[in-house]
């Protein structure tokens, strides 16, 4: 509908009397009075059969201000500790020789399973074994003196310290050899446990000395993942936490436990360990990245808003809420809150806010509590 603005009646009395008093100069004062007053009368008239057709003048209609709601509910909050772990094997063990040597056999390769005891390398042992030769026939020599001596003593033939000599003797000759034969097997390299051949890193010909390793053995039917934990929440991680640990190379997720708290922190890092265990997939790799958020502190039931709809003045903290007057007007409301901790966008409000509360999610920046609102 076009609107019509009218002047004030008074307003177009004087213009209408400076315009007849402008042209009507030469009138005298009775004529011009006669005149203005007939003027006068047809504005208002005028004025009266416009009002009846668009009725009275209405004040202007106050600002309305649109703004967005979101409801406030109850459930579960949780805080987690973010750190990045990696997965490792629970059995993950380096293959060492226990003497030094040349490797002349290497019985497996990448990816092998083998068992517990199983041999998978060999060491060069001929002057060992060249060794073992030479005191295994001292053994039979000094086996038959004895022998001899024995008989003779047992005639009482001869004297008591030759035939302990003899005795000596073959003892000596007999240890020897078990020890000879003890360092023989230590020229062959076993598995200590059973699992995967990872990484074979020597080659036949090469030397190896105790400490260098042949290859790893990962048993991966028990996985577990690591990773540290800043010292400032040393009083807060405990075995049995719930743990959410994700891996964003298999964009997979899952939820465990705290199974290891180091009870020492690393002085050169300021951390210290913790573990928990995987249960077994074929999709994990030892050292695979894994993101572990655990959980240290809870509570159910809690009001959570967005942390960004908080204000802040000089009372304190508060948010804007509405007040609803009609099904999509009502009127902005100060509530003063008490926050607790925040996570992931979100903050426990621990006092304030109660479930079925509209909080204003959006406009809340441009309107002061007490106006009028729509949404």
């Amino acid at each position: 509908m076009k609107h019509i603005t009218f002047l004030p009646l008074t307003t177009l009395i004087l213009a209408t009397l400076l315009f007849s008093a402008c042209g009507n100069s030469t009138k005298d004062p009775a004529s011009e009075l006669a005149s203005l007053k007939d003027e006068k009368s047809k504005i208002e008239a005028k004025i009266a059969d416009l009002e009846k057709q668009v009725g009275p003048t209405q004040p202007a209609a106050q600002r309305v201000k649109t703004v967005g709601l979101t409801e406030v509910n109850s459930a579960t909050f949780r805080h987690y500790i973010d750190l990045q772990g990696r997965v490792d094997a629970k059995d993950n063990v380096p293959v060492t020789s226990k003497v030094p040597g040349v490797l002349t056999r290497i019985l497996v390769k990448n990816g092998d399973n083998v068992r517990k005891g199983q041999l998978l390398a060999q060491q060069d042992n001929s002057v060992l074994a060249k060794s073992l030769s030479e005191l295994e026939l001292q053994l039979r020599t000094a086996e038959d003196v004895y022998n001899r001596q024995k008989g003779l003593w047992d005639q009482k033939v001869g004297t008591e310290m030759q035939y302990i000599q003899a005795k000596s003797q073959k003892e000596a000759a007999e240890q020897r050899i078990v020890t000879l034969k003890e360092q023989l097997g230590q020229s062959y390299i076993y598995a200590p446990i059973g699992g995967t051949v990872d990484v074979v890193i020597m080659k036949i010909g090469q030397a190896i000395s105790p400490g260098m390793p042949l290859c790893n053995i990962l048993n991966m039917s028990s996985l577990k993942v690591q990773g540290e934990v800043t010292e400032a929440y040393a009083s807060k991680v405990h075995l049995g936490d719930q743990v959410v640990v994700s891996f964003p190379d298999l964009d997979k997720e899952i939820t465990t436990k705290v199974t290891y708290v180091s009870k020492s922190i690393n002085p050169t890092t300021r951390t210290f360990s913790v573990e928990c265990m995987l249960p077994a997939g074929k999709d994990y790799r030892a050292n695979m990245v894994a993101v572990l958020k655990i959980v240290d502190y809870q509570s159910a039931n809690a009001v959570t808003i967005p942390v960004n709809l908080i204000q802040t003045d000089e009372t304190g903290e508060f948010v804007l809420i509405a007040e609803k007057t009609g099904e999509k007007t009502g009127m902005a409301k100060k509530v003063p809150v008490t926050t607790g901790g925040n996570y992931g966008g979100n903050v426990e409000v621990k006092s304030g806010l109660k479930k079925g509360d509209f909080v204003i999610s959006t406009g809340f920046q441009e309107i002061n509590s007490g106006e009028t609102i729509a949404f």
